[in-house]
């Protein structure tokens, strides 16, 4: 037989989040940062981070892993959608790789422009009130750094239970999301296939909730 070279990534009972739930979720998100400002704390800065990149994680359908390693430099132009200027496509250079393969590449056009809205807010307002302006990160941390999976799965957690969702929901629900809306939009099928930078359609198929 043929062997199946690709790491099955999908769990057949992970589910999206509802658009209702999503919604909710988000929502959180920003009003952390309003809480922040309010209470004239610190954090301020890292919740509004973390808002921004819960928005890329969904808006372009990435594995948490994928997000915590983008630059600012990953984003660039889409000659076919001038509107997203010089966010119009995202360079993911660590994709998840084969059994002893380097991380594969893939370019994600830019579809959803209330996220690129956010993004670009986020790289010319916030990110350099963090201090970092050197950093290539596109995620950087109060202390310098760059963000790390773990961190963006805490915050997740701690989001998602602060809210009562289920927990099932977990950071990869995000792209299992974003897969499901844009089949419920009626998008091309091989499109989307290679936006999340799936070789098989069946691969997709797992990522597929339509309501």
């Amino acid at each position: 037989t043929i062997p199946h070279l690709n790491d099955y990534e999908g769990n057949p009972e992970a589910r999206p989040f509802t658009r209702e739930e999503l919604q909710r979720f988000l929502d959180y998100a920003d009003g952390q940062v309003e809480r922040a400002v309010q209470a004239k704390r610190k954090g301020a800065l890292a919740a509004y981070r973390d808002a921004t990149l819960f928005k890329v994680l969904y808006g372009w359908g990435l594995r948490r892993t994928e997000a915590s390693k983008l630059d600012v430099v990953d984003f660039g132009r889409n000659p076919a959608a001038p509107e997203f200027g010089r966010f119009g496509t995202l360079n993911v250079r660590y994709g998840k790789a084969k059994r002893g393969q380097p991380p594969r590449r893939r370019n994600v056009a830019s579809v959803m422009g209330w996220a690129v809205d956010a993004v670009t807010d986020y790289v010319e307002n916030i990110r350099p009130r963090f201090g970092c302006v050197e950093h290539a990160a596109l995620w950087v941390t109060e202390r310098g750094g760059r963000i790390k999976p773990a961190e963006i799965n805490a915050r997740f957690v701690a989001y998602r239970d602060a809210l009562g969702l289920p927990k099932a929901l977990v950071p990869h629900s995000m792209r299992h999301s974003y897969v499901s809306r844009l089949t419920e939009d009626g998008v091309d099928r091989r499109f989307i296939q290679c936006q999340v930078g799936h070789e098989v359609d069946s691969s997709t198929a797992v990522y597929t909730h339509v309501s």
